[in-house]
């Protein structure tokens, strides 16, 4: 166990975790990773658990093309959420929005007429089945003027979500030297979307519109594979590539999958498709914790108690590849001691579980009490205490 400062991390091994991670003999970084994927950037994720699959660069700056508009409809979805739009809100058709992306564009488009006013129900189709450039352009205007300061809304909102490295510049994907995205935050996003939107995340999975009496398919080609997918957006510009993030559910397993910098369509769904298949065939779940259980402790600084325990909201549960033989890492992360009072439910933790260089789990834990300030006997013991360890680690730290 090592032990730092107020401020910097505490990493404490997990015993009893690391002894059922041995006894389940994984060989993740031998099997999982022997599936090899030619796309640059990849990610596979476990929807329930937050396991990653299989990754490649998915950390690396990319090019979103319009698999951008994923934060283009998640601003519409919070907006809806928060009762400032719905969904026969009337959004307007301006001849920038036409010219940049409709039939005059060249490009995706719902063939939206210009000046006419639409539902909001009808934009996010035309965005989500078609991926309209034009409603793309129309939703930003109406939402935040013009199509630059949406950008800087989507960004600001993905922000909140703690996805720190994506930037976006517009809401259609066109190209932006500065607008960029890492293949985990969409498949981030992408989860995000599912879980807080389920009834208006089924838009992604519908097979067509029709707009202007002009039907068109879902872009989407893993909509038609019989695999369970039902979502999400495709992407295609010169400087991106083909890419997609995907989505698909098999015996209630929901897996979710980004690909980009693909040569071809028929790559980008090909290759999408194996991923899913791999991960499902590839994989077993196996319970951890059950809800409830406490999971480790953490130190405490001047309570009336040295430890709480640590508890998720949840179940935890891995995904361990099928018969393998290589040991995982578990930890306890906090910045620690916790200084009191530590409120009962306070996210103060989280468990982290890594497979060599990869971060295959990472789960947030709740203290499972409160703890009070300690009596004064009890504080100064944590005084000296924590005054000896500092004197350690200086120690330590210069030999």
């Amino acid at each position: 166990m090592s032990i730092r400062m107020p401020g910097a991390t505490l990493r404490r091994s997990l015993g009893r975790l690391l002894l059922v991670l041995a006894m389940a003999s994984l060989a993740a970084a031998g099997h999982a990773q022997s599936f090899q994927s030619p796309a640059p950037f990849a990610i596979l994720l476990d929807s329930e658990s937050g396991a990653v699959l299989y990754e490649k660069a998915a950390d690396e700056l990319m090019v979103p093309a319009s698999m951008a508009k994923l934060a283009t409809v998640l601003v519409a979805f919070q907006d809806m959420a928060a009762g400032r739009l719905t969904p026969d809100s009337e959004i307007g058709i301006s001849e920038n929005a036409w010219r940049k992306g409709g039939a005059p564009s060249g490009g995706s488009t719902m063939f939206a007429i210009v000046n006419s006013r639409l539902k909001l129900s009808d934009i996010l189709q035309g965005i989500i089945v078609q991926s309209g450039n034009d409603a793309s352009i129309a939703l930003a205007e109406a939402i935040a003027g013009d199509e630059a300061t949406f950008g800087r809304v989507m960004t600001e909102r993905v922000r909140a979500l703690g996805l720190t490295k994506s930037v976006f510049r517009n809401a259609t994907g066109m190209p932006d030297p500065q607008q960029r995205v890492t293949a985990r935050e969409l498949a981030l996003l992408a989860d995000h979307i599912i879980k807080t939107y389920p009834e208006l995340y089924k838009i992604f999975g519908q097979r067509d519109f029709t707009w202007n009496k002009i039907r068109q398919q879902n872009r989407n080609p893993l909509l038609t594979m019989d695999i369970g997918a039902d979502g999400l957006k495709t992407g295609n510009i010169d400087e991106s590539g083909y890419g997609l993030v995907g989505s698909a559910v098999q015996n209630g397993q929901r897996l979710i999958v980004v690909v980009n910098g693909l040569k071809t369509a028929r790559d980008r769904a090909s290759e999408a498709r194996k991923l899913l298949e791999w991960g499902f065939r590839a994989f077993e779940r196996r319970q951890l914790f059950a809800a409830g259980e406490n999971v480790g402790e953490a130190s405490v600084y001047g309570g009336e108690k040295g430890r709480v325990a640590l508890r998720s909201k949840g179940a935890i549960s891995l995904l361990m590849p099928r018969g393998s033989s290589e040991r995982l890492t578990a930890r306890i992360v906090y910045r620690g001691p916790l200084l009191v009072p530590v409120e009962e439910g306070a996210q103060v933790a989280r468990l982290v579980v890594t497979r060599g260089d990869i971060k295959t789990l990472d789960v947030p834990l709740y203290a499972a009490e409160a703890v009070r300030t300690g009596s004064l006997q009890s504080r100064a013991l944590d005084a000296l205490l924590e005054a000896a360890t500092g004197w350690v680690r200086k120690a330590l730290s210069r030999s």
